[in-house]
């Protein structure tokens, strides 16, 4: 069963000849089925978009014997996980051209479609659009999903998810470019929604499943879905499963948990990079067998070890390790070892203040920093783990990992306010505003989002 989706079923049918879908998504995996948003007849989804496991956006209809009466693909491949895809799927099939009754949009252009599958029979090179006047497998008085069903589970984020009924939208519609080129989301777009038409914000916590259009179209939440502070406007960091060395790791709560295997030496990077500014995460080591080494830091790029082995890669670990050690912490950089602040274990959340402004870098367990670090020292470097030098590849990247053979699951909050699907307990100040952390963010610094990099 899906961990969590939003459901509804409508009193009518509304137009199924005409009708637009647009909403945000924020993937979690580059390689995944996802259920959209999908009509269900007999527990089948009998109608839906979805992005296939080799991440082509596809509409389709399809019969209960699973036989595809229309499918149009895109040709193009979606498995970025730093940032989001505005995906809009509109349809009016009262066209007399064929190529006007299906249109797609990813990120504000148009997509050339293609990969048409007919129920009598073989594929084809080309779309197979609807004929004209027919009737689509969405809009019905059925069972209805988004964000995956009673079978599919759909590792992504979603947020102002539009549906309009009887009128095709293009992108433009619900997103712009801003000064700077990138497309955002119109947040009072200009629609006329129908009967059956529904726009979900979801910025209501206690509510997602909350109709914004007027029309009370509310949709029933299973499952827990956590809102998170990650928006189109604002993306925070997350682990990147990309970096995952030798497929150790498993990621879950939207990257931003990532559990450790058994095998030796592994570590991961985060999505965002930086290279001047002040910033500041939380790490918590959720749990380790013992002995795992667990370290977290920064590193310029993806070494074949543990991190800190490398001139450019620095890490402060939980476990001292050797002899007369155990009970303090050790920093490590290009492969030297130092006793250095104290030693850390499961529950414990490891703040990293990062100043590239002044190249240095400071360790705090939970709330205190360690040998008397001040992160607001600036060139003084007061209580630093480290004096950075210039990243070899041009960025930083947070990073976190384990040693020895053993586990290790570490949960962060780059500032979403969360560890796992746990909320802070008592978000401490942050003078920036970007962001909810469970600790003091020292004044200068910021989250290490898309906001907090242009601050």
């Amino acid at each position: 069963m899906a961990s969590a989706y939003l459901s509804k079923t409508f009193g009518q049918a509304g137009n199924r000849k005409t009708w637009t879908w647009s909403a945000w998504v924020k993937l979690f995996k580059g390689d995944a089925q996802l259920l959209l948003f999908s009509e269900q007849t007999n527990s089948y989804p009998s109608g839906g978009i979805y992005l296939q496991g080799n991440q082509e956006l596809r509409l389709s209809f399809a019969t209960a014997s699973n036989n595809w009466q229309i499918a149009v693909d895109t040709d193009a491949k979606y498995r970025d996980v730093s940032g989001w895809y505005h995906y809009v799927v509109a349809v009016d099939t009262t066209q007399s051209t064929a190529s006007d009754r299906v249109k797609i949009y990813v990120n504000g252009v148009l997509q050339t479609l293609l990969n048409g599958l007919a129920s009598n029979g073989g594929g084809s090179s080309d779309p197979l659009y609807p004929s004209q006047n027919y009737d689509c497998l969405i809009n019905r008085a059925n069972l209805t999903y988004i964000g995956g069903d009673n079978n599919y589970s759909s590792d992504c984020a979603m947020t102002h998810v539009h549906f309009t009924d009887g009128n095709a939208y293009p992108a433009s519609t619900f997103g712009e470019s801003d000064s700077n080129g990138v497309w955002k989301p119109k947040t009072s777009p200009s629609v006329t929604y129908g009967t059956n038409g529904f726009f979900l914000k979801m910025d209501n916590s206690g509510n997602m499943g909350l109709d914004s259009s007027g029309n009370s179209n509310n949709w029933t939440t299973s499952g827990t879905i956590t809102q998170a502070k990650d928006t189109p406007s604002n993306v925070f960091c997350t682990w990147n499963p990309f970096t995952n060395e030798n497929a150790s790791a498993t990621f879950s709560n939207g990257n931003n948990t990532v559990f450790f295997n058994n095998s030796n030496e592994k570590h991961i990077l985060a999505t965002l990079g930086m290279n001047s500014g002040k910033f500041y995460w939380e790490s918590k080591l959720v749990s380790h067998s013992a002995d795992s080494l667990a370290k977290v830091g920064i590193e310029s790029s993806l070494h074949n070890n543990a991190g800190g082995y490398a001139v450019d890669s620095y890490g402060y670990r939980g476990e001292g390790g050797g002899s007369g050690d155990a009970s303090s912490g050790r920093k490590v950089n290009n492969g030297t070892f130092t006793n250095w602040g104290s030693s850390y274990t499961a529950g414990d959340i490891i703040g990293c203040a990062v100043d590239l402004d002044n190249n240095k870098i400071y360790f705090s367990k939970n709330g205190t920093w360690q040998e008397s670090g001040d992160p607001t020292s600036g060139s003084t470097g007061t209580g630093s783990a480290f004096n950075l030098i210039a990243p070899v590849s041009g960025f930083y990247h947070p990073s976190i990992g384990k040693e020895a053979s053993a586990t290790a699951t570490w949960s962060m909050n780059f500032g979403n306010g969360y560890f796992g699907t746990t909320a802070v307990t008592s978000a401490g100040t942050n003078a920036s505003g970007i962001g909810i952390f469970e600790y003091d963010v020292p004044t200068g610094y910021t989250a290490l989002s898309t906001k907090g990099l242009n601050s």
